[in-house]
């Protein structure tokens, strides 16, 4: 059977094999975390020689018909997998998805993870499952390993059809794998829609306790429809209020949004003065974990390509490692014959390790007005970092005067960020 191997996450777990840690899949549901567990990985492990009873594997979906209900009881669970982990010369590799369902699943994950010969994988959707926490649940012994959509190098895996044509299919109805089983642009849309109400909506919801559903839908709204704007709680629930007429709090906004982000739906990226070497405490731009759940949740009414495009290229550095702020750079310039202050715009400082770039996304440079327009900041930089500026054009990779590298869209989201 054909599929998309992700070879991406299957050399981290390659890397992390037999490592003393628990592995710990995280990600939005639906993003394909199971499939890389029990079928790309459990297909790398038998390739490798390990034996099918040494590899054991259960999921505990319960959107999931055979997820293993009867194994919700932990006593129930250590009891069958002990049952089946005999030879203690030989190594066992356990595949546990969605394990947060089983209730004191940590103790029985850490007294796993301490027998020398069991190597321990799980999966987690949500909040349970945060890097913050995960060194307090599993004693300093958590690797987290976060799984995204698919990329747009994967989506294309396998497919034949014109780059542009492909493109315009991933910026509308995005990465889910799970999109691959349906043909038609209505079973699409439909697919994504029930995604929100039935499963990631519902989850928060029951999880929570929330008694005020009418605001987190408003929210989710709001924030698909201003992905890429700067915004702050109390913003939103002006919006909400005045806008979409449902009460709700600046407290309350704030809570729902990191109930929205712990769930992946969301990613807040915060905004950082370059000159200055701070942060703005309440400004922050969102951006949808994938936008074809974005598009699905505004009925494809809002389809500005500027502010997918940047998004799409906010989940891609993410998606490669790198740790994301937005930028300002801050100047004093002459307007009307008076000197003063101006803020320019950098619409992200990727960091990863020693290495940054400050990345411009631009759909379009096609007069000296908007030219000038996104390279103000940039120009304004006085640090040795790479500038860089992803164009919508399919253009050949070059450097200006200024050192600022132009990359095409499709180059960047095939290769990466250029060295």
């Amino acid at each position: 059977m054909e599929y998309i191997k992700r070879e991406q996450y299957l050399q981290q777990l390659i890397d992390r094999m037999d490592n003393n840690e628990v592995k710990i899949i995280t990600g939005p549901r639906r993003s394909g975390k199971s499939w890389l567990l029990s079928h790309i990985f459990y297909n790398y492990l038998i390739e490798s020689g390990v034996p099918a009873s040494h590899i054991i594997h259960l999921s505990f979906d319960l959107d999931d018909e055979e997820g293993q209900t009867d194994l919700l009881d932990a006593q129930a669970l250590k009891q069958y997998l002990y049952e089946r982990i005999t030879d203690g010369e030989a190594n066992y590799y356990v595949m546990l998805d969605e394990v947060q369902e089983v209730e004191g699943f940590e103790r029985l994950i850490n007294g796993l993870n301490n027998k020398p010969n069991v190597d321990v994988y799980i999966t987690g959707s949500n909040s349970h499952f945060l890097s913050s926490d995960i060194n307090t649940i599993f004693r300093g012994r958590g690797d987290e390993i976060h799984v995204y959509p698919l990329s747009f190098k994967e989506f294309c895996e396998g497919r034949v059809e014109q780059k542009s044509e492909l493109w315009k299919e991933y910026y509308t109805y995005g990465g889910l794998p799970g999109l691959r089983n349906h043909r038609t642009p209505e079973q699409k849309a439909n697919y994504l829609q029930r995604l929100w109400q039935k499963t990631y909506l519902s989850d928060i919801i029951d999880r929570y306790h929330l008694r005020n559903e009418p605001a987190l839908n408003a929210l989710a709204d709001v924030l698909c429809s201003t992905v890429s704007t700067i915004t702050n709680p109390t913003n939103l629930s002006n919006t909400i209020q005045s806008v979409m007429k449902v009460k709700v709090d600046r407290e309350t906004v704030n809570t729902y949004i990191q109930y929205l982000v712990d769930a992946f739906l969301f990613e807040g990226a915060s905004r950082y003065d370059i000159r200055g070497k701070r942060y703005f405490e309440t400004l922050r731009k969102y951006y949808a974990t994938d936008v074809g759940l974005r598009n699905a949740r505004l009925n494809f009414r809002q389809q500005e390509i500027t502010h997918i495009m940047e998004n799409i290229i906010y989940n891609h550095l993410r998606l490669w490692g790198y740790l994301v702020d937005i930028g300002v750079v801050e100047a004093r310039v002459m307007e009307g014959g008076k000197q003063v202050n101006k803020q320019y715009e950098v619409d992200f400082i990727a960091t990863n390790g020693m290495q940054k770039y400050y990345v411009q996304s631009a759909y379009r440079i096609d007069t000296d007005e908007k030219r000038e327009q996104e390279l103000q900041s940039l120009k304004r930089i006085d640090d040795s970092f790479r500038k860089i500026v992803v164009l919508g054009d399919d253009i050949a990779t070059y450097t200006d005067d200024n050192g600022i590298t132009y990359v095409g869209l499709f180059d960047f989201l095939q290769n990466g960020l250029p060295n």
